[in-house]
């Protein structure tokens, strides 16, 4: 002890350990450039959900001074609106039809893009992922007239190759809006998921697939016993992440058909725009306590997940 004591009073003072006020100084720059940032995601993102969260317990139109306290009502009313409801199951369906198709066919694509003797596969690259530059609320705007029934190409096409002899109104029509949409955002966000694939694909050893070609073992062999097992904790958390992103589709939706026809496009964003901004009487705090209970219904599935990939990992680790 004798010993050790007298080593660290005699070592430099550039090796003693540093205290937290020392780091902050040294990485004083870090910390500047980080403050307009931190200002901006208290002011727009920390803030409102803080305020979201108080205004749901309140009766508030937006115009008036003060908003009364209700409680739990407006929390109440919302899981008995079954309107709430629907507009729950319209987000849920949307979620878990449109990420399985982005996620497989993303897959597939990056399988055959990562494919180094491709010729041409950084232009297909480009390609398929331009569309997620686009404006979301861009991409809504111009989808209704490509899809519009008087005129549209869609239609046009479609017409003019004899697989229908009538127009069809794709996003004024209760079984068809829905659908649409979800074509809509498929291809809009697809090359989201295909980078995140192809991300992935190299991670994958060349080693493993030369040693597997030496072995003799097919494409589907080497795919299945090599390239799947490697690729399950990344597909897990792309499917977390394309699920999160699928929960938010409220521009796509309001610019496509606004909720319509008869609610049947209706997703829980729109459900709550329609009560803050868009009705007669405006119920801030109703909308508001739709938001947090749809929020927390989120945070809950996005547990959920991050759980399922734990116990992957734990499962893969003692195997």
């Amino acid at each position: 002890m004798t010993v050790l004591s007298s080593q660290n009073r005699g070592a430099p003072a550039s090796l003693a350990p540093s205290t937290i006020l020392n780091k902050v100084w040294r990485d004083r720059w870090i910390y500047l450039f980080l403050v307009p940032t931190i200002i901006l995601f208290g002011l727009f993102t920390l803030y409102p959900m803080i305020a979201s969260f108080l205004l749901s317990f309140q009766d508030w139109n937006g115009f008036s001074r003060e908003a009364s306290y209700v409680g739990l009502a407006n929390y109440q009313e919302v899981i008995a609106d079954p309107q709430f409801w629907m507009a729950f199951a319209n987000t849920i369906l949307f979620m878990v039809i449109t990420v399985p198709i982005r996620v497989t066919l993303a897959l597939i694509l990056a399988l055959v893009l990562n494919n180094p003797k491709l010729p041409f596969a950084g232009f297909f690259r480009t390609a398929l992922f331009l569309p997620v530059v686009t404006t979301m609320a861009i991409v809504g705007v111009v989808m209704t007239f490509v899809f519009d029934p008087v005129g549209g190409p869609v239609n046009q096409v479609l017409m003019d190759t004899n697989l229908i002899s009538a127009p069809i109104n794709f996003l004024g029509r209760s079984n068809t809006a829905l659908p649409t949409a979800m074509g809509i955002h498929v291809w809009k966000w697809f090359g989201v998921t295909l980078i995140y694939w192809l991300a992935a694909l190299q991670t994958v050893p060349e080693e493993l697939y030369e040693a597997a070609r030496v072995d003799g073992a097919s494409v589907y062999r080497t795919f299945r016993h090599i390239t799947v097992p490697l690729l399950v904790p990344f597909g897990i958390i792309i499917v977390l992440i394309t699920a999160i992103d699928t929960l938010r589709v409220f521009d796509l939706i309001l610019t496509l058909t606004g909720g319509g026809p008869f609610l049947k496009t209706e997703v829980v964003e729109v459900y709550i725009y329609r009560w803050a901004f868009n009705s007669s009487i405006p119920r801030l705090g109703y909308a508001s306590a739709a938001a947090v209970f749809f929020g927390l219904t989120t945070m809950f599935m996005a547990i959920l997940q991050g759980l399922g990939y734990a116990l992957v990992r734990r499962m893969r680790g003692t195997s």
